[in-house]
């Protein structure tokens, strides 16, 4: 179960307030993530073990 407590922000969340950020909750087996700005919104949840290289992927330069 997530919740409130659960989630931690991203240490990369922009200037400002900080609100232009990605939300993280390690669930053991599983990680969730968020919009910090849409909490509501919905998660994307994935298997722990791909999580690395999924972020990993998003970093490589595309095009």
């Amino acid at each position: 179960m997530i919740t409130p407590t659960s989630w931690k922000k991203s240490s990369f969340s922009g200037g400002g307030e900080g609100n232009d950020c990605v939300e993280v909750a390690d669930l053991e087996s599983h990680i969730a993530i968020r919009d910090s700005k849409a909490p509501t919104l919905g998660t994307l949840t994935f298997p722990a073990t791909v999580f690395a290289p999924f972020i990993d992927a998003l970093k490589k330069p595309h095009g």
